[in-house]
């Protein structure tokens, strides 16, 4: 990467450094930027962290966007400062999970004549919750994808006493920007576009593996796709604790019952239909015309990632999936859940205006004003958090050690009130697997398991 010519360009120019960690917000921070105008030079760069993608996630993360694996550095948080120094950009894509914000924020905020501060997030994010605006107060320009989502987050900012600027954007990897008319497809494969956290139990996944085992046997003319995110021992922007590929031989799976990687947009490519459970890949393929299914034999709920599906008409159970019924979106929930107008999108004009306006005097100082008993001590256990091994600070490692204890009580006291709550108002079975199929691929169907009530780190 070329900074200082960069720096060399016509003044009319604008500079632009992507701050990246995990795969998802890889392709997001990329695609985003890839959506400015000519006279913006980008840089991308991924820190250092227990979920930095692995050469072959970058390479797919990356896939139709301007930027390329070979230009694309990884960097220890450490040398973010040197490498502000050279490039001197006029803004900053925070393109991080939100912990990781609140940790890499503070240290570009302070510097003298600091660059704009831009988050948001790579997916879906209703029901907003405050404290995706608390990880991220420290930014001048928080992204969204939808009206929904700026109306809900503009709410939740008022609440917490926070002024924050929200700005709206179409999702940038959707094939098609305009709710007037998707883009064409043509295939005949059916994907199921998995997620690391839902459906979070082990019985569920095998519930679903073998679903979409019968919906194979019962259209062997074509191949269903089990798309995953990772393959084993890479990393995700959130754990996986039961891997798909692990779990196939359970629901004696037919030929045409496949597990594959790789770009969301290669699969859907060659796809007739998609089944998720909450994933964004649904809105990709809104965007392609092509029919869609949401799982909701789990449950509708903040811990399924789903409520934004609500009203769509698009949720449907197991059988609904095994007969192979997907449908379209209803009209009046495109328009409000991020099939807006292109003309509706404001976020390079209000981040434009942030350049401008430092032009002509300093920015505003972003002060942290939640989450701030432990002081320091707090500080250094975030950091150490988020960059786990690649932490060099001794105030980490002694941070570390007194605060995961304590964490580990407080969570386990959470997830005992969760299952208590949750035992109590979860007492609808799931429909069964119809047909040669069961749950776990020996005739038994499995028990209902619970779902926690957690909602996932935005």
């Amino acid at each position: 990467m070329n900074f200082e010519r960069a720096r060399a360009t016509d003044a009319a120019s604008r500079r632009l450094l992507v701050i990246a960690d995990s795969d998802s917000y890889v392709k997001w921070g990329a695609a985003l930027a890839s959506k400015l105008p000519p006279r913006w030079h980008v840089e991308l760069v991924v820190l250092a962290s227990p979920v930095q993608p692995s050469p072959t996630q970058l390479a797919h993360a990356l896939a139709g966007t301007r930027f390329s694996p070979r230009r694309t550095r990884v960097l220890h948080l450490d040398d973010l400062d040197g490498l502000l120094d050279v490039l001197d950009p006029h803004a900053v894509l925070l393109s991080l999970r939100g912990p990781f914000v609140r940790v890499v924020a503070p240290r570009i905020e302070r510097r003298r004549d600091r660059p704009v501060l831009v988050s948001g997030f790579p997916g879906l994010t209703i029901p907003a919750v405050p404290k995706a605006v608390i990880y991220r107060e420290q930014t001048d320009l928080i992204v969204l994808h939808s009206r929904r989502e700026v109306r809900e987050f503009r709410a939740n900012a008022a609440e917490l006493g926070l002024g924050m600027t929200f700005a709206l954007a179409t999702l940038p990897f959707l094939a098609s920007a305009d709710a007037a008319g998707p883009a064409a497809s043509s295939g005949s494969d059916i994907v199921f576009a998995t997620q690391a956290k839902v459906p979070a139990e082990r019985s569920d996944r095998v519930h679903l593996l073998a679903a979409l085992a019968e919906l194979a046997r019962r259209q062997p003319d074509r191949r269903v796709v089990v798309k995953v995110r990772a393959r084993r021992g890479e990393a995700q922007t959130h754990a996986e604790t039961f891997d798909y590929a692990d779990l196939m031989a359970e629901v004696d799976p037919p030929d045409n019952l496949v597990i594959e990687d790789g770009p969301m947009a290669e699969k859907l490519a060659r796809a007739g239909a998609l089944v998720t459970v909450s994933s964004t890949a649904a809105l990709e393929a809104i965007a392609l015309g092509l029919p869609t299914l949401l799982v909701d034999d789990y449950g509708v709920s903040p811990a399924m990632i789903n409520t934004v599906f609500e009203g769509s008409g698009l949720l449907g159970s197991t059988r609904e999936l095994v007969e192979g019924r997907f449908g379209a979106a209803d009209a009046a929930w495109l328009a409000d859940n991020y099939f807006h107008p292109a003309q509706a999108d404001d976020w390079v004009r209000r981040l434009e205006s942030l350049a401008e306006a430092r032009e002509i005097v300093p920015l505003r100082p972003l002060v942290r004003r939640r989450d701030l008993s432990g002081g320091r001590l707090r500080v250094a256990f975030e950091r150490r958090r988020m960059l786990g091994e690649h932490d060099r600070s001794m105030l980490g490692a002694l941070a570390w050690g007194v605060g995961v204890p304590a964490r580990g009580v407080v969570r386990r006291a959470r997830r005992l009130r969760s299952r208590l709550v949750g035992g109590a108002e979860r007492v609808a079975a799931r429909p069964a697997v119809p047909a040669a199929a069961s749950v776990d691929g020996r005739g038994v169907q499995a028990d209902v398991t619970e779902v926690g009530l957690r909602v996932p780190v935005q």
